[in-house]
């Protein structure tokens, strides 16, 4: 899918409002925050001004946004599809917006290991759910029931395993670029 100049115009001018309105600011509000006058942000909000380049980076940053996220257009690519780690039993979906992100669904059946020298540490943030079940976060010498729709979220640097409590239970787990590196080595 292409968008024309003026789709892509009036894409970003509806994006500076919206955001701006989802913050909560009124025109002045922003247009200090830009060092922009009121009259000259509502122009470009109305399509009465020329959008510069200059302009929408300073708006962006005063949005607490990226240029990129402030003009991109792609979405044809809404859906994606898991790779699928059937010898680890493991789901993975990238997030394309982060590539440094990766989203694991897992089903866990055995508990986890209570000797420290068996967990794994590396640098790093996880984050997960439990989609169905009890399971059981090992961190350090700390032991975490975590059950259905709870969540945990943790620094990897420390020893850690999860497991499954009581029966099988499913996670979905998001790890940042550091931590996914840190699993992918666990699986090599």
């Amino acid at each position: 899918m292409t968008q024309d100049d003026g789709e892509l115009d009036s894409l970003v001018r509806k994006r500076i409002r919206a955001l701006r309105v989802a913050q909560g600011w009124s025109l002045d509000e922003l247009a200090t925050r830009a060092r922009l006058s009121a009259s000259s942000l509502s122009r470009i909000e109305n399509g009465q001004r020329r959008l510069a380049l200059d302009q929408l980076v300073t708006l962006a940053r005063a949005l607490d946004t990226s240029l990129d996220q402030l003009v991109e257009t792609a979405t044809d690519d809404v859906i994606s599809s898991p790779m699928i780690d059937g010898a680890h039993g493991v789901m993975r979906w990238l997030v394309k917006a982060d590539p440094g992100i990766t989203v694991v669904r897992r089903r866990l059946t055995d508990p986890p290991p209570e000797n420290l020298s068996r967990m794994r540490a590396h640098p790093g943030r996880e984050w997960f759910v439990v989609l169905s079940g009890t399971a059981v976060l090992m961190l350090g010498n700390r032991r975490f029931r975590v059950e259905t729709n709870q969540s945990a979220e943790f620094p990897t640097m420390l020893p850690h395993e999860i497991g499954a409590e009581g029966g099988p239970c499913e996670i979905l787990g998001i790890f940042d670029r550091d931590a996914r590196r840190g699993h992918q080595a666990d699986q090599a």
